[in-house]
């Protein structure tokens, strides 16, 4: 496995972990109501917006690239946030050492 896949696992787990807890804690939308909560925080929950659109844009552009289905990773983003680009980078780290030869077939 490689340094970049170990990473990607890392932060996938942790931050899954992490946003498990505070939506167990909060709930939805006791989340979005702390998100809302004041200009600081609205700015923040805007810039996470751009920042998820413009990930979702590239998602789908490379997913065409590449043949591959952007959809689930999509919508997971917009449900879930950055837990959706982080599934989209492993398994696209998968499907290129897939088509290298490196490992075998995930899933």
């Amino acid at each position: 496995m490689t340094i970049r896949k170990l990473l990607l696992w890392f932060v996938l787990i942790d931050f899954s972990a992490y946003t498990a807890w505070v939506l167990y804690v909060d709930g939805y939308i006791g989340l979005i109501q702390r998100a809302l909560a004041n200009p600081s925080t609205i700015q923040v929950a805007l810039d996470l917006v751009i920042a998820c659109t413009l990930i979702i844009m590239w998602m789908i552009a490379d997913a065409r690239k590449r043949g591959a289905n952007a959809l689930p990773f999509v919508l997971l983003t917009l449900c879930l946030g950055s837990i959706g680009p982080l599934c989209y980078l492993l398994r696209r780290e998968y499907s290129l050492a897939e088509k290298n030869g490196a490992v075998p077939a995930m899933g």
